[in-house]
C-alpha cells in the first residue's frame, strides 16, 4: 500500500472513531483496540496494551495520544498529524455545531433534545465498561487482585478530603510496584 493510501486509512479509521464515540477516551478504547489491533492489525494487543499504558500516563487527550503513536508507527511525521487530525477533527466539528445550534435553552426546555442527551448516557456507560472488562482480563488482574481497583475507586469517590485524591493513590501505586516488582528484580 503506497504512503497516500496509508495516510488517508489512518485518518478514516481514526475519524471514525472520533466521530463515533460519545464519554472521553475510555469509551474509545474498545473501538480503537477493534480498528488498532483487529482489523488493521498495525499493533499487537501487546503493544496495544503498552500504548495504552503510556497514553495514560501522559498529559492531553487519551485518543490522540494512542493515535498518534499508531500514526508514528505507521507513517512517521505525516502519520502522527493525520492520525491527530483524525482523532480530533470529528469532535471539534460536532461541538461547534452543538455551541452554534443548541443553546442551553434549547437543551433544557426542548423534551427531544433531553430525551436524547438522557439516552446517551447508559451507552456512555456501557463503553466505559467494556474495555475496562477487557484490559482486567488483558492485565492477568484476578478476582484475589479486584479489591485494589475497585477500593480505591470507592475511596475517590467518597469525597473525604484526605482519601479522594488520585494522585495518592498514584503514589501509592508506583511505590507498591516499585517495591513488589524492585524486590523481584533484586532476588533474580
Amino acid at each position: 500500500m503506497n504512503k497516500e493510501n496509508r495516510l488517508l486509512q489512518l485518518f478514516l479509521t481514526f475519524a471514525k472513531i472520533g466521530a463515533f464515540t460519545f464519554g472521553g477516551g475510555w469509551a474509545m478504547i474498545a473501538i480503537m483496540e477493534r480498528e488498532i489491533v483487529d482489523k488493521h492489525q498495525w499493533l499487537s494487543k501487546e503493544e496495544f496494551m503498552d500504548q495504552l499504558a503510556v497514553a495514560q500516563s501522559m498529559p492531553g487527550i487519551l485518543a490522540v495520544n494512542i493515535s498518534v503513536a499508531v500514526g508514528d508507527k505507521i507513517a512517521g511525521t505525516k502519520g502522527t498529524i493525520v492520525s491527530a487530525l483524525g482523532t480530533i477533527l470529528p469532535s471539534f466539528l460536532i461541538i461547534l455545531a452543538i455551541a452554534i445550534f443548541l443553546t442551553p435553552d434549547i437543551i433544557k426546555n426542548n423534551p427531544i433534545v433531553s430525551k436524547v442527551f438522557k439516552g446517551i448516557r447508559p451507552a456512555v456507560v456501557a463503553l466505559i465498561i467494556a474495555p475496562l472488562v477487557t484490559n482486567w482480563k488483558s492485565a492477568g488482574i484476578g478476582w484475589r487482585k479486584a479489591w485494589i481497583p475497585i477500593g480505591s475507586a470507592l475511596l475517590i469517590w467518597s469525597g473525604w478530603p484526605i482519601v479522594s485524591n488520585p494522585i495518592l493513590y498514584i503514589i501509592l501505586g508506583a511505590l507498591g510496584g516499585w517495591f513488589v516488582f524492585g524486590r523481584k528484580e533484586e532476588a533474580k
